[in-house]
């Protein structure tokens, strides 16, 4: 029952009153543009500014007819560099500026540094000429201080380039990887500290994409046309600031301002530019009250400043994580697309720099690799994803080290004999299991003489078997059997202590003993959650002389994990492998297997090594491989002891 209706009529009118006489919640004003023309102190065909990069600066960036400029706050000339050149973008380069723009007469993309207080421009490095022609350009700084320009191109070409890192321009320029863009991109900007890349596309909007290079291309809109979003007529060039977008659409006339949140993308407002017809260049940096704002008007060739009384706020950044480099990686898998995936490392018995790294590739077979990366064997066998190895296998009369993969072709466990002199492999049976699709594999030795495999399906089964070939034949005694929830794909065994590693993609890392005679009760290592992100993939033990660690591949942030391998099992941080310019070697990402040995293989593998599988490999861009990072830097970038 309403029990207002049983008010007395005095009280509901007195309550009427009271409310009618509470202030109704203002809306937030809508911000402001002040302008005012702004003109150099001589003619100069000006085409795009920036502010010089610093807090305290008041000089300004302009790219002309004329040259690459320096200016002071009031349009007087501090520095040319000749030449012809169109767009522009900038950076801190220690005390120096490292300045991205367009030289008009050789159609090239160059960078050079600035030193504002000499007053002296550096030598350009140019980029190579490209196959389309370059109509935008923009720079971009990652966690690991290693300096990229983006490229924009007709027909929705994009490049990204790596020109140094840190305060130092490199000596040349790599190609790191192409991305598609829209079919009428003409200008970009990238947000360094929230790795995001925004490019306009005329006709429908601004878009934004992830800036890291081991990223996968995917893009996000901020804002689109009419009738989709706020947009009237096109959206032209932008400037970006920590959790805002500022971009002109230069056939209305307007200035449009958008603020990011937990949801994407809003507008904020739609400011008319009166007196300019044409915007086509924009800069901005904030001040203590608003945005500081640089205008040209494309129409008139005027140029404007004023102030927007609006700061977007900042959105939340991820934390940044250490870096290492691999130093090493194999040749790329003989297939195109998703098929590389799982590692494993044979430690020869006498000469250590003799080992292996063998990988799958889950369109072909089995194959071995030095420990420089070279291709010395293919097996081509079949569909195989997941592989391990371990020594001293009774095949028959003979010892051999054996490697033990999952056929995803025949649902079976496909067997390898390694001769323990040459790390020869071949192929020496098979064990068929009832799986329908089999997934995951690792091998438990808890005694020499005793050997088992664990197999895990897509469904959460996992089967334990009893692997012997007393006669020369491998065989497979199923022994144990027991299941996750959901899908499961890395295991590791800790042969020492009888346990097992197991992780299930969405949920996380679980431990039980791996003994076939005991329960198979799983108790909790560590759940999907801020640490570990899904899907969970690779999983695998360092055996120190003093500590054991897992290494589990956290494939939903492209990152690496690092935890003791003893309840409970404290989490020592977590890196990612990023790039080495100098040895020309991209970053890792998108993981699926990896591997790691404390075993010393020596030169720079004198603590053991870690190999990661690359799902999106780059620099250049080529078909998936294995990288391989020296263990010394995963500890001192985690400051393990």
């Amino acid at each position: 029952m309403n029990t207002m209706l049983l008010l007395p009529k005095r009280y509901l009118l007195a309550m009427l009153v009271s409310l009618a006489a509470v202030p109704a919640l203002a809306a937030p004003a809508a911000p402001k543009l002040i302008l005012k023309p702004w003109s150099p102190s001589q003619e100069l065909s000006l085409n795009a500014l920036a502010f010089l990069p610093g807090p305290s600066t008041t000089e300004r960036l302009a790219s002309a007819r004329e040259g690459l400029l320096l200016l002071d706050a009031q349009g007087l000339e501090l520095a040319r560099l000749e030449g012809s050149y169109e767009g522009l973008d900038s950076r801190s380069l220690g005390p120096n500026v490292l300045v991205a723009s367009l030289d008009g007469a050789r159609q090239q993309a160059l960078l050079v540094s600035l030193d504002p207080q000499k007053r002296q421009w550096g030598t350009p490095l140019y980029l190579p000429t490209r196959d389309f022609p370059v109509s935008g350009l923009c720079l971009y700084r990652d966690d690991a201080s290693n300096l990229f320009v983006f490229l924009v191109g007709e027909e929705g070409k994009g490049e990204q380039w790596l020109v140094g890192n840190g305060e130092h321009l490199s000596g040349t320029a790599q190609r790191v990887r192409g991305l598609p863009l829209p079919p009428d991109a003409k200008t970009c900007q990238v947000q360094d500290d929230t790795h995001q890349l925004f490019v306009n596309e005329e006709r429908v909007g601004w878009w934004v994409y992830p800036a890291s290079s081991e990223a996968e291309t995917v893009r996000v809109p901020v804002a689109m046309r009419i009738p989709f979003g706020d947009i009237r007529q096109a959206a032209g060039a932008m400037a970006v600031l920590p959790g805002g977008l500022l971009g002109l659409d230069p056939e209305a006339a307007q200035l449009h301002l958008y603020q990011q949140d937990s949801e994407g993308w809003a507008s904020r407002a739609s400011l008319p530019l009166p007196g300019l017809k044409e915007p086509e260049s924009i800069a901005v940096r904030p001040t203590k009250t608003g945005i500081e704002v640089l205008l040209r008007d494309d129409d008139s060739g005027r140029l404007y400043q004023g102030e927007v009384d609006w700061q977007p706020a900042p959105v939340p950044v991820s934390p940044v994580l250490p870096s290492v480099a691999a130093i090493g990686q194999s040749e790329p898998v003989a297939r195109q697309g998703d098929a590389a995936d799982d590692p494993a490392i044979w430690v020869h018995p006498t000469t250590p720099a003799l080992s292996r790294v063998l990988g799958t590739n889950k369109k072909q077979g089995l194959l071995s690799y030095d420990l420089q990366g070279k291709l010395l064997q293919e097996l081509a066998v079949g569909r195989l994803n997941n592989v391990d190895v371990r020594g001293g296998f009774k095949l028959g009369a003979q010892t051999v080290d054996l490697a033990v993969a999952s056929n995803r072709d025949r649902n079976s466990l496909s067997l390898f004999s390694i001769d323990r002199t040459s790390g020869q492999l071949r192929e020496v049976g098979e064990i068929p299991t009832p799986l329908k699709e089999i997934y995951g594999i690792c091998l438990f030795q808890p005694h020499a003489g005793e050997l088992y495999a664990f197999a895990n399906g897509k469904d959460g089964r996992y089967l334990q078997y009893r692997l012997s070939a007393p006669d020369g034949v491998v065989k497979g005694e199923l022994v144990r059997q027991f299941s996750v929830d959901s899908q499961p794909e890395g295991c590791v065994a800790d042969d020492r202590r009888q346990r097992l590693f197991l992780g299930e993609e969405d949920v996380g890392v679980w431990a039980v003993d791996a003994r076939a005679d005991q329960p198979t009760t799983l108790s909790g290592v560590i759940k999907v959650g801020p640490q570990l992100h899904a899907d969970v993939e690779g999983i695998a033990l360092y055996q120190g002389a003093d500590h054991d660690y897992l290494v589990v591949s956290s494939q939903g942030n492209d990152s690496y994990l690092v935890l003791d391998a003893e309840p409970p099992y404290a989490v020592r941080g977590a890196f990612r492998v990023g790039l080495n310019a100098a040895a020309g070697i991209d970053g890792a990402s998108e993981t699926d297997g990896l591997e790691v040995t404390s075993v010393n293989l020596g030169g720079p593998w004198n603590q053991g090594m870690l190999v990661v599988q690359d799902g999106r490999k780059r620099m250049p861009e080529q078909a998936q491989n294995f990288k391989f990072v020296p263990w010394t830097d995963v500890a001192k970038a985690l400051g393990l002891p």
